[in-house]
């Protein structure tokens, strides 16, 4: 042992404080991705359990899947026409 040892700084930030710091940061975008995630799920499912009733499961999950693309287009074009106003 070097003869120092390691002390607690009082203005250094817990686990707890930097995720309340982020989560106050960027509350919209989280709410923003989890409504979209809930209404993706809920109409895939719903469509693969009615529309498509006797499609074999790949089919959800390429529905779940395509979630990914979707996301990002929607997002992608909501930032544009934010722009052309």
């Amino acid at each position: 042992m070097t003869g120092t040892e390691p002390t607690d700084e009082p203005d250094e930030d817990t686990l707890l404080d930097r995720v309340g710091s982020h989560v106050r940061e960027n509350r919209n975008g989280m709410l923003q991705d989890l409504v979209f995630a809930v209404v993706w799920v809920t109409l895939t499912s719903l469509l693969y359990d009615f529309a498509f009733a006797s499609a074999p499961q790949w089919v959800l999950y390429m529905f779940l899947l395509a979630g990914i693309p979707a996301y990002f287009g929607f997002f992608v074009s909501l930032e544009m026409a934010k722009e052309r106003r």
